[in-house]
């Protein structure tokens, strides 16, 4: 990939409602939540989360639009990502830029993504390239 762009990002809202809450085994979540990011990329973002959380772990698959600027272009994006874990114990990753899904200066945007929280921040990690 050609660039790496690290951002920080804060949750604005956050909105869980359980869809199947069976007396075994575990429940399953749909989540609306609201995203800001700053830094080299300064964007919104609105994301569809599903998520299942049981008593020994926890699983999510996202789709977030994030509108804004990166770097210097104009635009919006799709980033696919999820993630499951072990107890306190991150186990495995994915994230994506949808192909096609770049419009207006981010059109031809593509990459991998991923997110970090530490003690100090939520960042966002963005290795990217732009089509020819």
């Amino acid at each position: 990939m050609g660039k790496r762009c690290t951002s920080n990002f804060k949750v604005i809202s956050w909105e869980p409602q359980p869809y199947d809450e069976p007396e075994k085994g575990a429940t399953l979540y749909r989540t609306d939540l609201k995203k800001v990011f700053s830094g080299e990329l300064e964007a919104e973002s609105t994301v569809c989360m599903l998520s299942c959380e049981s008593e020994d772990g926890k699983g999510y698959v996202a789709t977030e639009r994030i509108t804004g600027r990166l770097g210097e272009r104009f635009g919006s994006f799709v980033v696919q990502h999820g993630g499951a874990m072990e107890g306190d114990k991150l186990v495995e990753t994915f994230g994506y830029i949808v192909p096609g899904s770049g419009t207006d200066e981010l059109r031809g945007l593509k990459g991998r993504c991923s997110f970090e929280h530490t003690e100090q921040a939520a960042l966002f990690h963005l290795d990217y390239e732009f089509e020819a």
